[in-house]
């Protein structure tokens, strides 16, 4: 097994994207950089508010910020040294090649149903080669031990598929976390699976 260094500097010579940069998405930011994680391309068009903070990385004197700016100076308090190409927009079908396709792997983590479907479909369509980390099913707490992940191709679902986020159900932050780390752990999965 090799040691943490060798994983690190492994990891540094890859590239990842990430489209969005919320709870699913901020989250596995941080973890993939702890990893070793050579460089983020992170794409997001919202601000940091209030509402986020039960379950994103953030702090409450970042509200107002764009999230891709915030994103930024938190993961540089973790490695000043990361490169971070980090773009204030909504990712759609006419951006998906130019944001992504330098990418090793790309982490879907949206919210709404019809953006993560877009995304996969796109990547497929445009990218396919690349593989996708998803999520569905994360909204509430609890059942934990239902939260997996689904193999397909190049797409990996990582969640439990039925939880959606509703105002009764809404995504807090131990189930949001544990899925993100899920997508995070697959990325390394996919990365390191040749790794000696």
């Amino acid at each position: 097994m090799p040691t943490f260094n060798q994983i690190r500097a492994f990891l540094s010579q890859k590239t990842i994207g990430i489209a969005g940069a919320g709870g699913l998405g901020s989250n596995c930011a941080e973890s993939l950089l702890r990893c070793g994680a050579g460089k983020l391309i992170v794409a997001d068009f919202d601000r940091v508010s209030d509402a986020n903070l039960n379950r994103q990385f953030y702090f409450h004197d970042q509200i107002g910020e764009k999230k891709v700016e915030a994103l930024r100076d938190n993961l540089l308090r973790i490695n000043p040294f990361a490169s971070l190409q980090m773009h204030f927009s909504k990712v759609d079908p006419d951006n998906l090649k130019l944001l992504f396709s330098t990418c090793d792997v790309v982490v879907e983590a949206f919210d709404s149903a019809s953006e993560k479907l877009m995304l996969i479909e796109e990547m497929a369509l445009q990218l396919p080669d690349i593989p996708v980390v998803a999520a569905s099913g994360l909204g509430g707490w609890g059942e934990a031990d239902s939260l997996k992940v689904i193999r397909s191709g190049n797409l990996f679902i990582c969640g439990d598929e039925y939880s959606e986020v509703t105002e009764n159900r809404p995504p807090l932050a131990p189930k949001v976390r544990i899925v993100s780390n899920l997508q995070a752990d697959v990325v390394l999965e996919i990365l390191l699976k040749d790794f000696k």
